[in-house]
């Protein structure tokens, strides 16, 4: 018997509010664990490729193989939920999750890690989307659904932050333990979605098989691209980073073509034809480009300059999830009061300023006073720009659509992601060459007018590269990572001023905006 969600008082409001409480509790733990997914492993690369023997090259595959399915797919896994259920489509993504975890915890070599990597990126695009679908069925409009955004949100912005700290944790225990960590969350979530979501109707449309060939197609050659182009000694313009990228691109607009004459398109293009949630998107994609290098490069900064262990390096990220998930309880509470874009704006401005914070970092900051301040800001902007942006990204959305128009979202982040990373390795490895040059030169310059002998055999090369990387490496990583930061913090920045100009959506909208009230237990 189902519980009705109703505006009296009594036993049955108070059953319906802990029913909705509980579906927030499985549509969160779900979505945490996919988020710190994309980052939990990155501390444990170094023992994963020592103990099943992946060479420097295919490292970075472990990171890569999960973003490829999970952005690629994206698409198609949110309409397969508006098509057959969305409660469906987020059991059997979870399901798929939690195996393909615990096939990787116990994988004995590197193909199967691989497969297991695909595989967990496959149950992410199912689940996702339909998880933010969810919340827009299962939540009535205004204060409820308001909360339930903000905590899904919170849970999108911290979740890179919450798996370095894990990652660092389970590492130090065993590096398997990254993936089986998925397993029991899995397994909860899977046995309690059946009794506190609702399942949307679905309909008798037919899948647009062409729609999804050719669209993840065009998003599997971006990302690939993209990823290829953030591999250490790979470059712009490499064939294996230009092909796949024109080619995707190529696919998409081939994609927008088919999506016109589709009967019941894979993605609507009505729902990018909303100007509110065309400017959704974007502001998302920058901001996910500029969240996720931040987290790449500054992990790398605290373990290799400031010399932390994985642990340690996990944990300094601990006020960034703290401050988002308080921050993300305040800017729930002003949505319903003061219009999206003066909220999402000025977490943009926040969040460029938190950026811009780092590009004053050297080999002489500290944690305390170089890194925490800029940790906190950045927290509070990016809380401020995920709620009221998660919102208006889906607001004023038919039932139908609604898987749609998440998987849009949770493509515009993980593309954002690809993007943010790839453009700032780039930076990064053009502004190490040009500080590693003048540095050469001014040590050279020195040596010449101290009358010291110049290297001549290989191996007095060698040794005297060696002696040079052990003195100005760290200096060379910092110039190179502020460099980066002053590029993400303008893709932020850009974001921000797209909001403050074109958003227009007011806060009455997303208090009145959506489904019926639905039925819970």
């Amino acid at each position: 018997m189902s519980t009705s969600v109703e505006t009296a008082s009594g036993p049955q409001e108070q059953t319906g509010s802990r029913n909705l409480m509980l579906a927030l509790v499985v549509i969160a733990s779900a979505q945490l664990m996919i988020v710190l997914d994309a980052s939990i492993v990155n501390i444990a690369l170094p023992k994963i490729q020592t103990d099943l023997g992946f060479t420097d090259a295919n490292r970075q595959w472990v990171v890569t193989a999960y973003a490829l399915a999970f952005g690629s797919l994206l698409l198609l896994g949110g309409r397969l939920g508006d098509l057959f259920g969305r409660r469906r489509m987020f059991f059997w993504g979870v399901i798929l999750f939690a195996m393909a975890s615990l096939l990787g915890g116990i994988a004995p070599n590197e193909s199967l890690l691989l497969a297991s990597r695909a595989l967990q990126g496959a149950g992410a695009a199912l689940a996702s989307p339909a998880a933010l679908a969810l919340i827009n069925t299962t939540f009535p409009a205004g204060k409820e659904r308001n909360r339930a955004m903000a905590v899904y949100a919170a849970m999108s912005g911290a979740g890179a932050a919450v798996g370095l700290i894990l990652g660092g944790v389970l590492t130090e225990v065993d590096w398997r333990w990254t993936f089986f960590v998925n397993v029991p969350i899995g397994l909860f979530v899977a046995a309690m979605a059946p009794r506190y979501l609702v399942e949307s109707e679905g309909n008798d449309a037919t899948v647009d098989m062409p729609g999804a060939v050719v669209g993840t197609g065009g998003l599997f050659g971006i990302v690939y691209g993209l990823s290829h182009a953030a591999e250490q000694g790979a470059s712009w313009g490499d064939l294996q980073t230009l092909v796949p990228l024109i080619g995707g691109i190529a696919l998409l607009g081939v994609f927008v073509l088919v999506e016109q004459r589709a009967k019941h398109p894979l993605l609507p293009l009505r729902i990018l034809a909303d100007r509110n949630r065309a400017v959704s998107l974007f502001a998302m994609l920058l901001v996910g480009a500029g969240m996720f290098a931040m987290f790449f490069f500054l992990g790398l900064f605290v373990q290799q300059v400031l010399g932390y262990s994985p642990v340690k390096a996990g944990f300094s990220f601990l006020p960034f999830s703290v401050g988002i998930a308080v921050a993300a309880g305040i800017a729930s509470s002003l949505v319903g009061k003061i219009d999206p874009r003066w909220i999402a704006g000025t977490g943009g401005i926040l969040a460029a300023l938190g950026m811009w914070g780092y590009t004053h970092l050297t080999t002489e900051s500290t944690y305390l006073t170089g890194l925490l301040p800029w940790i906190v800001l950045q927290s509070i902007g990016m809380a401020f720009l995920f709620i009221p942006l998660t919102m208006t990204a889906t607001a004023r959305i038919s039932a139908n659509d609604s898987g749609a128009a998440a998987s849009a979202l949770n493509t515009a982040q993980q593309i954002g992601g690809a993007v943010g990373i790839a453009a700032l390795s780039t930076v990064f490895s053009s502004a190490a060459t040009d500080k590693g040059k003048e540095l050469m030169t001014q040590v050279m310059q020195q040596a010449q007018a101290k009358g010291l002998p110049m290297p001549t055999t290989a191996a007095e090369k060698a040794a005297a590269a060696k002696q040079f990387q052990a003195q100005y490496g760290h200096e060379i990583q910092t110039f190179a990572s502020t460099q980066g930061f002053w590029v993400a913090a303008g893709m932020i920045l850009v974001g921000a001023i797209a909001t403050f100009l074109f958003l227009n959506v007011k806060h009455e909208e997303l208090a009145t905006d959506g489904h019926e009230a639905v039925h819970v237990g």
